[in-house]
């Protein structure tokens, strides 16, 4: 990874992702790029290029005249919108991976493209669920991402592209708000516990789902791309996690600073159901024999940086 160009940079991921490889690569080596302006202020002074992945012309046109050796490819319409429009979530997802694979053979890029615990849906292990399983989603998202992982490990097979991904699960974050998706709660509840002391968590108790503080996610993925290939079996995507969380669990560990912290509920049905769907914990012992993956944060630690952070932005 020398010069990067980021799809979907004005996202979660994408936002952090963008100045955490312009500290590992220099700011100079890396081209953020969006369908639009909204959050452009949390790229900073990074250098922004309109980009709608739909665009293959436009993608290649950009990796070509920035000699850009790896594409970061994060665009993509999440899980609870994508329930929403399920035919432009497949436009989007799969056809902007495609052109993004297609970019990527003719000019000999690298690849990082992130699928999700999404991917499953029912008839596998819930409990410490193996890298290699059954995977049938009931959510278009979950569609486009088992379709993807499948898609990028042909490019690899065909066409010799370095494709490589993991499979991320929730995302905790306190620098910038998720998108529609069913993991999200996990990040609001810090943040209203900071603001108001209370939570209304659309996700009922006991839903375990797999979560990962950002500072990891991030890590992941200079470490999967810089890791050796001929070490990779599974490429096409890891599973990787920190802690298996459900609201009450987070609600616990926000106590140990705010005890009077009050939690409720209001279920979305639609999210729960897909919750559901997803597994309680992750195996992840292939990332961490294939190329030394492992999480740095725990919930206790978690808690305790995103509350002092959020003290700061909030208060």
């Amino acid at each position: 990874m020398k010069r990067i160009l980021i799809t979907g940079a004005l996202g979660q991921i994408g936002s952090e992702l963008a100045h955490y490889l312009a500290k590992e690569y220099g700011k100079d080596n890396i081209i953020a790029t969006g369908r639009s302006h909204r959050n452009i202020e949390a790229l900073g002074d990074l250098h922004f290029e309109m980009l709608d992945v739909s665009d293959g012309e436009r993608l290649n046109e950009l990796v070509e005249k920035n000699k850009i050796d790896t594409i970061v490819h994060l665009a993509a319409i999440l899980s609870a919108k994508g329930e929403t429009m399920p035919q432009e979530t497949w436009h989007t997802n799969m056809g902007g991976l495609q052109n993004v694979l297609e970019v990527a053979k003719n000019t000999g890029a690298a690849v990082f493209t992130p699928s999700s615990i999404a991917v499953f849906g029912k008839d596998f292990p819930l409990d410490n669920t193996p890298q290699s399983t059954v995977m049938l989603p009931t959510t278009m998202y979950g569609v486009t991402k088992v379709s993807g992982e499948i898609l990028a490990d042909y490019y690899h097979q065909k066409f010799g592209v370095d494709a490589r991904g993991v499979r991320y699960p929730g995302i905790i974050s306190h620098l910038t708000l998720p998108g529609n998706g069913t993991t999200d709660y996990a990040v609001h509840i810090y943040y209203e516990a900071v603001k108001n002391n209370k939570y209304t968590s659309y996700i009922a108790k006991d839903t375990y789902m797999d979560m990962l503080y950002m500072p990891d996610a991030l890590r992941a993925v200079v470490e999967l791309m810089e890791a050796n290939p001929d070490k990779l079996i599974h490429r096409n995507a890891f599973n990787i996690t920190a802690m298996s969380l459900e609201p009450e669990k987070i609600a616990a560990a926000i106590r140990k600073h705010y005890p009077e912290f009050a939690l409720d509920y209001a279920i979305d049905p639609v999210r729960q159901a897909i919750a559901e769907s997803w597994p309680n914990s992750l195996d992840d012992t292939c990332a961490r024999e294939e190329w030394g993956w492992h999480a740095e944060y725990d919930l206790p630690a978690m808690t305790a940086d995103m509350l002092e952070n959020l003290e700061k932005k909030l208060k």
